[in-house]
């Protein structure tokens, strides 16, 4: 039988494991384990429960937060241990009864809470989430034989364990990393912490009849307020260890337990702030964590890692412990237990090192630099990988907090990466390109003097972040042109995946449906998303295109995956996002989909031409496929015909669209040069001008393109892409008859209310 230890806290549980036991001898019953019904008594009278029967009384308000929050993440406990914490809660409950502290309906009532709540009760029990340092050592050395309630032989397996080689260590369950269990460790210890805290407040302003819950040590001080901390610390570790392993409070306690390095805390991973940073951003461009990245091109085979972060600048400085990095840097990310990792580590403790420099370089960058980018050094980097592992260009990067506005549709475009020659230092002065190669780089056809001023200023500013993150190996610059190294790309995609943000690999990519691609695929880089679609329909043939032209067409009509995604993305982005990515979004269809930027990465992932005529008679986009072919030359006679009108209309509607937005930014532009307003006589002139093509195209003109164009809006959008559109042609149309048609039309939808028939 396991023995609990003192201090045990006043919750009758000796009179209660008595009187229990002889009821269940009776029965022919096993007796309750002391460890599970000293938990489960104890948390519940933390958390208030009424104790005038000598023994704690659940309620069915209590059962949410014992059994679904602390038990989980305190109570190391095998299957019977499991199985046996319902049957304690309904002894207690009996006991409420017979004491008439419930009548029958009352008992009744809290015997099907019990039962209510035990299914989440076990899946909380066996989630991985809920794993914390002490349930996890606990799990570990009973497995291995060790008496769990022996002080002594926890302590020699802690240490046997400490000197097993790391790559023979058992691994955390998946998909856990070590700041998941330290931060979860971190949580639970601070709720407990609480809840005694509360727990010692109804002491002493509202004491139960049967006593004090907690011993009477920061009760009997002669400063109460000055030895309660440190008492209920006292409590808390007495309490782990009685719920898990007998000694494991003391020997992972940091920072001087003797075997503290087996349990980090959130502070001693340097990475776990950078892998919150980098949560941040994908939540500031996607609102989601789940929407996933592009997959690292090449990432190294895992027997890499070593050999990359060896010849790293800044961590060989690191491990030779040479004058020249900075003590601090040192202290942050290269004590004891590192050096052991660099010389034997596993690739996954080669890979968290690589990351814990990473983010300590980040942090000093922050620190120490006077670049305008130093507090940008981790969304550089989050942009990078976001880029799907292809190189940036510094002065186009710089270009941004200028006053030369880049090109949206050049801002993912790929830069070449010249070849540095073996006589090249790894890092040059940073040069402007030559002036002739900036309109390829900016989209801008002839920048003058003064649109250049000041960009070279920011772009040396930008190269020396750059170059300050690539001594730590995870980056390079050659000239002009950045990005990830194959070592950046996995010790970023480790970074990410601890903060919980989707990063699959290739190989999960290849397995996912065609709706996930096409979901996916629809804000990653052109170049990035083609090649995916190319490596993702490769060997499955024209029904590969078949499924993801399917899957286009069923997320615009608002019946594919990603509508509640966008919806997120929409409510989590925030100002950072800026024009780029308003730009790189455009006006989407239900379910969150560009229509227009999936066929554009269609396009250039070379969809065949008959997957497309296979797709013209559909009604969201049929449209998009007979474009397709006509820009390719490959569009017959009678291709037009099958297309519906409806389809047109959703087509027409995006064109649309776009000609506002770049209305929007030729203004906005424009207020930039003059340093105010825009002239307001010279309005917008692109939409007006699109407009009336469309509508000398369109059967029944304008008003039967106004109506066409609502009818097209996606239930996503709630009619707000055609408002846009007919209140930027009301606004600026020089004809009085087609603005009055479009603010007319415009009405209803600003107000929710449906488009009257056009006379």
């Amino acid at each position: 039988m396991t023995v609990i230890r003192t201090p045990a806290l006043n919750t009758g549980l000796d009179d209660f494991l008595s009187r229990a036991d002889e009821e269940r001898e009776a029965r022919g019953e096993a007796p309750l384990p002391p460890r599970a019904a000293d938990a489960v008594l104890t948390l519940l009278a933390l958390r208030g429960a009424e104790r005038r029967t000598g023994v704690p009384e659940p309620t069915a308000r209590l059962l949410g937060p014992v059994l679904h929050e602390d038990l989980p993440a305190l109570l190391w406990a095998g299957p019977e241990e499991t199985d046996a914490v319902p049957e304690v809660l309904v002894a207690l409950a009996d006991r409420a009864r017979a004491a008439g502290r419930l009548n029958t309906k009352r008992h009744a009532r809290l015997l099907a809470a019990i039962e209510d709540a035990l299914p989440e009760f076990r899946r909380a029990m066996a989630d991985p989430w809920n794993l914390t340092w002490p349930r996890w050592y606990a799990s570990l050395l009973r497995a291995d034989g060790a008496d769990a309630d022996d002080p002594a032989a926890v302590r020699a397996w802690l240490a046997a364990h400490e000197d097993t080689p790391h790559a023979e260590r058992p691994a955390l369950p998946a998909p856990l990393h070590r700041s998941d269990v330290a931060a979860r460790t971190f949580t639970a210890r601070a709720q407990l912490g609480e809840t005694l805290l509360a727990a010692f407040a109804r002491d002493v302003e509202e004491p139960s009849p049967a006593g004090p819950l907690l011993p009477g040590g920061p009760l009997g001080a002669d400063r109460p307020d000055e030895a309660l901390p440190a008492e209920l610390e006292r409590i808390a570790a007495a309490l782990s260890d009685r719920w898990t392993a007998d000694g494991l409070a003391a020997a992972l306690a940091g920072p001087d337990g003797p075997h503290a390095g087996l349990a980090p805390g959130p502070e001693s991973i340097p990475h776990f702030a950078l892998a919150d940073r980098l949560l941040g951003e994908h939540l500031d461009y996607y609102g989601d964590s789940r929407r996933p990245l592009p997959p690292p091109p090449a990432p190294p085979a895992p027997e890499e890692i070593g050999a990359l972060l060896h010849a790293a600048p800044l961590p060989a400085a690191l491990a030779a412990g040479s004058d020249d990095v900075p003590h601090e840097l040192a202290e942050r990310c290269f004590d004891g237990a590192a050096a052991t990792v660099w010389t034997d580590g596993t690739p996954e403790e080669l890979t968290e090192l690589a990351a814990d420099i990473l983010a300590a370089v980040v942090e000093d960058i922050g620190s120490t630099s006077d670049s305008e980018y130093a507090q940008d050094a981790a969304h550089l980097l989050y942009a990078l990988y976001e880029r799907g592992g292809t190189a940036d260009s510094v002065v186009r990067k710089a270009a941004e907090n200028g006053d030369l506005p880049v090109d949206p549709e050049l801002e993912d475009a790929p830069v070449e990466v010249p070849e540095r020659g073996p006589d090249r230092p790894a890092h040059e002065p940073y040069e402007m390109p030559p002036r002739d190669l900036l309109p390829a780089l900016l989209g801008v056809p002839d920048p003058g003097d003064e649109e250049l001023a000041g960009i070279e200023e920011h772009a040396r500013a930008l190269a020396d972040v750059v170059d300050r993150l690539a001594a730590t190996g995870c980056v390079y610059r050659v000239d002009d042109a950045y990005g990830l190294t194959p070592l950046g790309s996995a010790v970023l995609r480790h970074v990410l995946s601890a903060g919980h943000v989707a990063v699959p690999d290739a190989e999960e990519v290849s397995e996912w449906e065609a709706a996930e691609v096409v979901a996916a695929v629809r804000s990653w880089p052109e170049r990035t998303a083609a090649d995916t679609l190319g490596r993702w329909t490769a060997g499955r043939g024209l029904t590969a295109w078949s499924a993801l032209l399917d899957a286009a067409e069923a997320a615009g009509a608002g019946t594919g995956a990603g509508a509640d995604d966008r919806a997120a993305r929409d409510r989590g982005g925030d100002d950072r996002r800026g024009e780029r990515d308003q730009d790189r979004d455009g006006d989407h269809g239900a379910a969150g989909v560009d229509t227009a930027a999936v066929f554009a990465r269609f396009a250039l992932a070379a969809v065949p031409a008959e997957a497309l005529r296979a797709a013209l008679a559909r009604p969201v986009t049929g449209a998009h496929a007979h474009r397709l072919l006509v820009s390719r030359g490959e569009a017959g006679p009678a291709d037009a015909e099958r297309v519906p009108l409806g389809a047109r209309a959703a087509l027409t509607l995006e064109t649309l669209a776009e000609y506002g937005r770049r209305d929007l930014r030729t203004h906005a532009r424009a207020a930039g040069r003059s340093g105010g307003e825009p002239d307001r006589d010279t309005p917008p002139r692109a939409l007006p001008a699109a407009f009336d093509a469309a509508a000398a195209a369109w059967p029944g003109g304008a008003p039967a393109l106004v109506e066409a164009l609502v009818r097209a809006d996606s239930p996503a959008s709630r009619g707000g892409t055609a408002l846009r559109v007919l209140e930027g042609v009301a606004a600026h149309h020089p004809d009085p008859t087609v603005a009055s048609l479009a603010a007319h039309a415009a009405g209803p939808l600003r107000q929710g209310r449906p488009l009257p028939k056009t006379p």
